[in-house]
């Protein structure tokens, strides 16, 4: 994909980068080799971008021809709100406080160069506002008042107002941002989009292993995708990809959130989308979605303070209590005597206003069954920790036990299972889902839908191997196409 700078006057900028194209502004607006262009990275370096300027037009017109303007339209707005600058001072208030702490003067001023600034010691403080103001150039100014620091105000620079000082810490940090993310590493092929695949190799239960992270890259790279991981970090940075790939476990108080929301904003195709991560986060909206679509349940009582008493004559003993917003077999308790479901559903409603209390149906396994675009993709039979009642068993220290698991193809799983699953799922939409399903006597139990559903290298692609990640990165291809041309070829 092509990297145009443009600028009001090439001769603004002095500076040689490779892999970037200098594109004179009114040129970029009329040149039918512009207009026509499939896709560009357009970074708008223009002097102004008030209403109805050059610069204004050259991202809103990069918009509407598909290719990916930094800064879009929206951050332009956002860098003209004085309440937007005194929302992020507030924010960002503990980070600013600490990064300005020795500086002696009652005013500085912070220039960020995507994202970066010439003194490490306020990275990290340039790299926040730079995710919440997504532009190449800026210039924060900040006051200090009765010794504590505000933000007063942000807002875009030219290439023609970066100090001569900083000319060559902008030519490396301008050179590392436009060489990608794995600076060195040659492409097999010409890559047609890009794929941001979000992912934390810290965290302990993500949903997919460093195996099948590159599995998913390789399998990106076979279809013509150029999948990058990325990190919280670059949040920033979404604009200048086509698709997101969140595999990191999502939550709603959480970046991966934010990450979809701004993906979709940004006219990404995002999996998972972000109102998938609302509904499937939260088993008090799932249990009434289930209920209202007659999809069947174990027994299910939504509970509160003032009906326990009633909850637990319905439900009986033993139950399972359910935070909301439980994952990983974590904040789920069985509770075998009413004392017991008492004092856990007290101390759930300390942090909800309501819990799931749920029938205890013993199982040796639980059916996952996992759907993307409306299609069964693979299963799995979860089998229950030894002496325990769920898969995982965690002891007082937080150590963990899971039990054993068979995954078979979807066409020879049950078909009552996978057809429960796949009614179950669209009810959510067309992403990439879990389904959780007990199987007794013949019938079928949806115990949850899981949005963020694990693809770990030796488990869950056991049976399909790298098909299973050929079919998923086919899914973002066509999705892809389909946003850009509207079919896909």
């Amino acid at each position: 994909m092509p990297n145009l700078i443009v600028v009001n006057n090439p001769k603004d900028w002095t500076f040689q980068i490779p892999g970037v194209d200098l594109v004179e502004a009114r040129s970029y607006l009329t040149n039918e080799t512009y207009s026509q262009m499939r896709q560009a990275r357009v970074f708008n370096l223009c002097k102004s971008y008030r209403y109805q300027s050059i610069g204004y037009y050259v991202s809103l017109l990069a918009a509407a021809r598909g290719h990916k303007p930094l800064p879009n339209i929206s951050t332009i707005q956002d860098l003209k709100s004085q309440t937007l600058v005194r929302f992020v001072d507030d924010e960002l208030d503990e980070l600013i406080q600490r990064s300005l702490a020795p500086i002696q003067s009652d005013a500085f001023t912070l220039s960020i160069y995507f994202g970066q600034n010439v003194a490490k010691r306020y990275d990290r403080l340039a790299l926040h506002l730079y995710n919440l103001f997504p532009a190449p150039l800026l210039r924060a100014e900040f006051l200090r008042t009765r010794d504590v620091w505000h933000l007063d105000d942000i807002g875009p620079v030219s290439a023609g107002e970066v100090p001569g000082e900083h000319h060559p810490f902008l030519v490396e940090v301008a050179t590392g941002h436009f060489a990608g993310r794995r600076v060195g590493k040659p492409k097999a092929r010409a890559a047609r989009y890009d794929l941001a695949i979000l992912w934390d190799p810290l965290e302990e239960e993500g949903p997919s292993n460093e195996r099948a992270i590159r599995r998913f890259i390789a399998a990106g790279q076979r279809i013509g995708l150029d999948p990058d991981l990325i990190t919280r970090d670059d949040y920033g940075s979404l604009a200048e990809f086509d698709a997101l790939f969140i595999r990191e476990t999502t939550s709603v108080n959480h970046h991966t959130y934010r990450f979809a929301r701004r993906a979709a904003a940004e006219g990404l195709v995002v999996v998972d989308d972000p109102e998938a991560i609302l509904k499937c986060s939260n088993k008090v909206y799932l249990a009434e979605l289930l209920d209202h679509h007659n999809i069947p349940t174990p027994k299910t009582c939504l509970a509160h303070r003032d009906n326990l008493e009633n909850a637990i004559a319905e439900i009986g003993v033993p139950c399972v209590l359910k935070q909301p917003d439980s994952a990983f077999s974590q904040g789920v308790i069985r509770t075998d005597t009413p004392d017991q479901f008492f004092r856990e559903a007290g101390k759930m409603l300390t942090k909800s206003d309501i819990v799931v209390a749920q029938e205890y149906m013993p199982t040796d396994f639980d059916w996952r069954v996992a759907v993307f675009d409306n299609k069964p993709l693979f299963v799995c039979k979860y089998f229950m920790a030894r002496s325990h009642w769920q898969v995982i068993k965690r002891d007082s220290v937080g150590r963990k036990k899971e039990g054993r698991f068979e995954t078979l193809p979807a066409e020879l799983a049950p078909r009552q299972v996978v057809r429960t699953a796949l009614k179950a799922a669209n009810l959510i939409g067309d992403g990439l889902y879990g389904v959780d399903i007990k199987q007794i006597d013949g019938s079928c139990y949806v115990m949850e839908i899981n949005d963020n559903p694990n693809v770990d290298a030796g488990i869950e692609d056991a049976v399909m191997k790298e098909t299973l990640y050929d079919r998923i990165m086919e899914v973002f291809l066509k999705r892809i196409l389909i946003s850009k041309n509207g079919v896909a070829f």
